[in-house]
């Protein structure tokens, strides 16, 4: 087996597990993708992208769909909320760093944790204001 952690690869969605899906690597190798890492509808025989996560000990791959490391998301994750905040026609988003998991992976189809990462950049370079009920571009020209 030679491949890294970090690795972009392609998958085949194979079928839904309790755990999540298991996938084929494109190397011929299986790997699991696991429900938390998953903020997309998947199909059976899909082919996406995905990153090796982890190489167990007991040699099962663990697979993402989003690159490795927080440098390599969170731009795309600050991006994301950008357009969001954009897209709105006022300039806020009635979700906070304290709504509910569920509320955010459906919005904005990412992590609770990958949202507060990308409103935490935002905070501190001053393009956006946090509030109790929203969250607001300082600038909204």
């Amino acid at each position: 087996m030679d491949l890294k952690v970090g690795e972009k690869v392609q998958i085949i969605i194979e079928k839904e597990t309790p755990l999540g899906y298991t996938v084929l690597i494109e190397n011929g190798e299986e790997g699991l993708l696991y429900h938390d890492e998953v903020f997309t509808e998947l199909t059976e025989n899909e082919e996406v992208t995905g990153y090796i996560k982890n190489i167990r000990e007991d040699g099962l791959i663990d697979v993402s769909l989003r690159p490795q490391g927080f440098l390599n998301v969170i731009d795309k994750d600050v991006d994301r909320v950008l357009s969001e905040l954009h897209e709105s026609p006022n300039g806020y988003l009635l979700l906070t760093d304290k709504s509910p998991a569920d509320h955010i992976r459906y919005h904005l189809e990412m992590s609770k944790k990958a949202y507060k990462r990308a409103l935490g950049k935002l905070y501190k370079d001053k393009i956006i204001t946090i509030s109790d009920d929203k969250v607001e571009l300082v600038n909204k020209d």
